[in-house]
């Protein structure tokens, strides 16, 4: 479970979330609704630490029912804002970003393979590294899953891919290493409707007992393709309304309205 308890974030000098307390627990799906600059994104971001925010109050912890050691945490139990970035994610936690970059020079068969690797090494101290021709016939299965052209694996990491081919590659990254918590920035960003279909119904092969998926959005498509357990609305940085699945439904009818 990640646990917030009353987080104060600024970036500069401006206070962006004030006072936001929620749970994110394993096995449950979540949705954060709002509209654009109520605070949405920057809550996923410190989540994954993002250099930019400053967490002036309030703690973020995250446990685990699992046996797997969380970085820097004894027990049950670790202080997530104590973790680096790439702590976040070995402990299990995955962010899709709303604009994905492109990275020259990176090819991404090798930036696949070093983030296997070391995600099993975490799980398993004994685990063999894949070398580059085993990892590719590892891959491979996954590939064809996704309708991803093998070719891909010898460009640079997301260099010239379209927005559904981008976001079929961070699909790939979740189905390689697993995380427990998926975080979804506004996943629809960039693509057309028959490439968010395509996504989404990815998206939701993938959600299952092992893992929560947090929807972030202004939208509500994504919806129809993944249930979820609890809605949380923002605005100004606050939590200013939560409930279930009716409370998107409402929202999607009428509009954010006076929340």
């Amino acid at each position: 479970m990640i646990q917030i308890q009353n987080l104060e974030v600024q970036a500069g000098e401006k206070d962006i979330l004030k006072w936001v307390s929620l749970d994110f627990e394993l096995w449950k799906n979540y949705c954060l609704l709002g509209k654009n600059g109520s605070g949405k994104s920057t809550l996923s971001s410190v989540l994954m630490g993002h250099p930019k925010y400053e967490v002036t109050g309030g703690a973020i912890t995250i446990s685990s029912p699992h046996p797997t050691p969380l970085p820097k945490g004894e027990g049950e139990a670790a202080d997530l804002l104590e973790m680096e970035p790439d702590e976040r994610s070995q402990s299990g936690i995955f962010l899709s970003f709303q604009n994905i970059p492109e990275i020259k020079g990176v090819k991404l068969s090798e930036y696949l393979r070093t983030i296997f690797n070391i995600s099993e090494k975490g799980k398993n101290e004994e685990f063999k590294e894949l070398s580059p021709f085993l990892f590719k016939r590892f891959v491979k299965k996954h590939l064809e899953e996704l309708h991803i052209d093998e070719k891909f694996l010898d460009r640079d990491l997301n260099v010239w891919f379209s927005g559904g081919e981008k976001r079929k590659i961070e699909i790939l990254q979740m189905k390689l290493i697993g995380p427990k918590y998926i975080i979804l920035d506004e996943i629809d960003s960039g693509l057309d409707l028959d490439a968010f279909k395509t996504v989404a119904t990815m998206l939701q092969s993938i959600s299952s007992e092992n893992n929560s998926i947090i929807i972030i959005t202004h939208y509500f498509t994504i919806l129809e393709y993944i249930d979820v357990d609890r809605v949380f609305v923002m605005k100004d940085g606050n939590i200013v309304k939560e409930g279930g699945k009716e409370l998107a439904d409402q929202i999607s009818q009428e509009g954010f309205g006076e929340i």
